[in-house]
This record gives structure tokens, C-alpha cells and sequence, in this order.
């Protein structure tokens, strides 16, 4: 199976694994939100039923339920009966692009800044490790998912950071970084990432991962980490800039209103 499948299979089995908190219903909203935002869930991909569901994220039936009422108000899923029903991703991106920038502005400033800390450390550390432990051909998986990167769109840009920083943390040939990123992908990527919409920072994703290559080739494994932890810092930068620019958007609408 080639990696690129391999990894998003596992990206995938992360979002249906059981909540590490205590099972409330706005967990699973934001995780299954997330993944459909994010388009590890596809538009009209079928949903598991209520009951594996539950099961799968260890909660409780109602628990799952409420989660669906919740993504059919938000219009993520529909529902349908009958003998061929179930519950049904309905991706739209414009509806996706109102709640990513709905759930920046409910983050906190400080919340912002402990994320970057905790994916600096795990990829930090997958990195410094990593440079310490690839061979030629682990290089050269790096080498290939970075030719592969589309940087046309945001999706795609996003896609690419996913799959590098998840083929590092193997690399590191450490599973508990590999299950910590996966973790983190599926439950921060698509807001970690929210600078990608532009351009510049599409172009300088695939600078940031050159650097950590030829750190890696080279094992220079404090120039690995220094460039992904940076990498993961400008993200953030970003996002803290744009969520004081939505917040200023929405009072300025407020007062005109």
C-alpha cells in the first residue's frame, strides 16, 4: 500500500478513536467538524451509524446523537431514512470557511499560544529525532511527498503539511509521536493551519520543509527542529493577527448595524 494512502487510512481511523476527555457531545461536534472542514471527511461520504459511532469514540448514544443534531444545524450532514439512509456528509464551502473563522474568534489569544507550544513540541521533537535516525530512503520519502505538495489551493497546502510532519513522526520511529500528530492533525489542523488561504504562507510551507530535509540528510537535528518549530510558530503568528482582524471586521459591523 503507498504511504500517501497508508497515511491518510490512519489520519482517518484518529478521528472515528475515543475521546481522550470525558465524552461530551461538543467534542464530537468539533472533531467530526473539523473533519469535514478539513476534507478528511468527504462531501457525501456516509457517516457511521449512531451506535457505532458512539462506540467508536466511547460515548454514549445520546452523546453521538446530539453531536448529529448539532452538524445537521450547522449544515455538515443530512440525514436520510429508509433502507439505504443514514447519516451523510454535506461538505459547502462556504459554510465551512463561516464556522473555521467562527471558531478562530472563539479561540482565546492564550489558547492560541499554548497550541503552538504543544505542536511545536511533538513536531519539534519527531523532527530532532528524526534527523537523528533517517536513512537514505526515509530522505527520500520526504524528498517525494514535498514534490507531490499541490500549493494551488489551501486544501491541498494543508494536505501536504499533514502528510509531511505525520512521515517525519515516523521517520522518528517513535508511536507515540506518530498517534500524538495524528491526534493533533485531526483535532487542530484545519485551524493551525488557516494561513495557508493565502499564498505567501502556501509558498513558504514548502520552504519550511526543504529546510527540514536537508537537516535531516545532513542530521543536524537542531536545525530540524529550529525550522519546524518556526514553521509551526508563523502559523500561529498568523492566526493571532487574523483573529484581531475578524474581531475588528465584526465590531465594525456592529456599530454600523
Amino acid at each position: 500500500m503507498p504511504q500517501a494512502t497508508a497515511r491518510a487510512d490512519a489520519a482517518r481511523a484518529v478521528i472515528f478513536s475515543p475521546l481522550d476527555a470525558s465524552g461530551r457531545a461538543e467534542l464530537v461536534e468539533q472533531r467530526l467538524t473539523d473533519a469535514i472542514v478539513s476534507g478528511v471527511l468527504h462531501d457525501g461520504e456516509r457517516l457511521p451509524s449512531e451506535n457505532d459511532l458512539a462506540r467508536s469514540l466511547g460515548v454514549a448514544l445520546v452523546t453521538a446523537r446530539e453531536a448529529l443534531v448539532a452538524l445537521r444545524h450547522k449544515g455538515l450532514v443530512r440525514t436520510r431514512r429508509g433502507r439505504d439512509g443514514g447519516s451523510f456528509v454535506t461538505y459547502d464551502r462556504d459554510t465551512s470557511t463561516r464556522l473555521i473563522d467562527e471558531r478562530l474568534r472563539a479561540t482565546s489569544r492564550i489558547e492560541l499560544r499554548d497550541l503552538s507550544l504543544h505542536v511545536a513540541a511533538i513536531g519539534g521533537m519527531a523532527a530532532e529525532v528524526a534527523a537523528d535516525r533517517a536513512s537514505d530512503d526515509d530522505v527520500q520519502s520526504l524528498v517525494d511527498i514535498d514534490a507531490r505538495a499541490d500549493l494551488t489551493t489551501p486544501g491541498g497546502a494543508r494536505r501536504a503539511v499533514g502528510r509531511f510532519q505525520l512521515e517525519v513522526a515516523a521517520v522518528s520511529q517513535s508511536p507515540r509521536l506518530v498517534h500524538e500528530e495524528l491526534r493533533l492533525q485531526a483535532e487542530t489542523g484545519v485551524l493551525l493551519w488557516l494561513c495557508l488561504r493565502q499564498q505567501e504562507y502556501r509558498d513558504r510551507s514548502r520552504e519550511a520543509r526543504l529546510e527540514v530535509i536537508d537537516a535531516i540528510r545532513r542530521a543536524d537535528a537542531a536545525s530540524a527542529r529550529a525550522a519546524t518549530v518556526e514553521h509551526i510558530t508563523s502559523a500561529v503568528e498568523w492566526l493571532v493577527d487574523e483573529k484581531a482582524r475578524l474581531e475588528a471586521a465584526s465590531t465594525t459591523e456592529g456599530s454600523r448595524s
